[in-house]
């Protein structure tokens, strides 16, 4: 049964923000997916269907530089710098610990690692041809800010492909919460047209594609311990402190007990967004 003292404070979205600014503490972030390092691949199947699907969008040309931003455990950098054998792929994520898990996983000689914060690039102007980046920049506080440090970084005529998270993302999950309390219990999203606006504030050709994506789980424990294990946790400002009792959780469990479907599983629905960005030339 599921432990009567843990907070259960997965990741999810808030459908009523509009702009491109989120309350997010970056140490949180930085630390919560540095300690999942060793489990994150484990579990991370939705991760991994996201990302191959990212991977279709780019397009059929050579590159010299490749930024995977947010590159997590490595595995995607990895595929790249074989895919793309000619080119130079950096791997870069806030999360020190994931890049000591990468750095000990893969060894190719195009491959390099950094440890740095999407929204403060740490490359020159116009210095990348391709940046890659699957269900990381969610995790920014400002999207608008992610896109002009793109945009700074791509050579013209260069390209952006990324997945996000959108605001319907484990709707299941968020309804069952506001059942049992007002806290912020999870992570807030922003909606397409702040995505969408923000890239081409930022000056670039945007393309977007829209993807529902619903895992299943017998047990609300097994989807919880999952996102555990994925380092998703609450890291918005209004969340509760301290743990979570019986009652709580009870109340939470029949909550969600109402989206069982006729298979006797419970759903958890990801509302993922993909872009292709193209730099004007």
């Amino acid at each position: 049964m599921m432990n009567d003292c843990v907070e259960v404070s997965p990741l999810l979205a808030d459908e009523k923000l509009s702009g491109s600014t989120l309350e997010v503490n970056k140490q949180d972030v930085a630390r919560s997916f540095s300690l999942a390092a060793p489990t994150y691949d484990q579990v991370a199947a939705l991760q991994r269907s996201v990302a191959d699907n990212l991977l279709t969008k780019i397009p059929q040309r050579c590159f010299d530089n490749i930024l995977d931003l947010g590159c997590g455990t490595g595995v995607v950098s990895a595929q790249l710098a074989q895919r793309f054998s000619t080119s130079t792929v950096f791997g870069l994520d806030i999360a020190e610990g994931m890049l000591e898990y990468a750095r000990g996983q893969f060894s190719q000689p195009a491959l390099h690692w950094c440890c740095a914060d999407a929204e403060n690039l740490p490359l020159s102007d116009n210095s990348v041809d391709l940046v890659f980046s699957s269900l990381a920049v969610q995790w920014c506080a400002d999207f608008q800010q992610l896109c002009n440090e793109v945009k700074r970084v791509l050579k013209p005529g260069g390209t952006c492909v990324l997945a996000t998270l959108g605001p319907e993302t484990l709707h299941e999950l968020r309804n069952a919460w506001q059942q049992v309390d007002g806290y912020v219990h999870v992570n807030r999203f922003i909606g397409s047209t702040a995505v969408t606006g923000a890239a081409i504030q930022a000056g670039f050709n945007c393309e977007f594609w829209q993807q529902e994506l619903v895992m299943r789980y017998p047990e609300l424990r097994q989807l919880t311990a999952e996102l555990k294990a994925l380092g998703a946790h609450n890291v918005n400002r209004g969340r509760p402190r301290g743990l979570t009792g019986r009652q709580r959780i009870e109340k939470l469990k029949a909550g969600y007990e109402t989206f069982r479907d006729g298979d006797g599983l419970l759903p958890a629905s990801y509302d993922v967004y993909y872009l292709r960005l193209e730099n004007p030339a």
